[in-house]
């Protein structure tokens, strides 16, 4: 189940690393995510796109083992239930996120990212979306591909 746990997490991280950074450069938002993980462990904006990267995937590759296991905790074996499962856990996952975002926003160390408004919240929801959207379609179809589900 490694190999599962590990493509899904990455990809589903790269889905939602894609769509957060097209808001941040659309203005849609501040969703510079990537440099706002970093950056609380640098403490500076200038280099914090390498420990960012580093602790999303890793965070994605640990949410993954989650999404994996609910779907398997509900018998979930048709490709596409699979798919809208993991974009409904990231519906849900995305909108958990808003609180922890606004109660962590405020002591952030880099000013730029202390301000998380309405915007910057629906675009970790639609974010996280994009996360388990991409989830779903590693389980879906490389799922019985790597032995981690039998799809019907």
């Amino acid at each position: 189940m490694f190999p599962l746990v590990l493509i899904a997490g990455v990809t589903g991280t790269l889905f939602m690393s894609v769509v957060m950074y097209f808001i941040h450069l659309r203005g849609w938002a501040n969703a510079d995510m990537i440099r706002a993980i970093g950056s609380m462990v640098t403490r500076r904006y200038e280099n914090s796109v390498a420990p960012g990267l580093l602790l999303h995937l890793a965070a994605g590759c640990l949410f993954a083992i989650l999404y994996i296991f609910v779907m398997r905790g509900a018998s979930v074996n048709n490709p596409v239930h699979l798919i809208f499962v993991g974009l409904a856990l990231g519906t849900f996952h995305g909108a958990a996120m808003i609180f922890i975002l606004m109660a962590l926003a405020e002591k952030h160390p880099v000013a730029q990212f202390r301000k998380a408004n309405i915007d910057v919240a629906w675009s970790h929801v639609v974010g996280h979306m994009a996360y388990g959207l991409g989830v779903g379609l590693v389980v879906a179809f490389l799922g019985p591909k790597l032995g981690g589900f039998p799809v019907s």
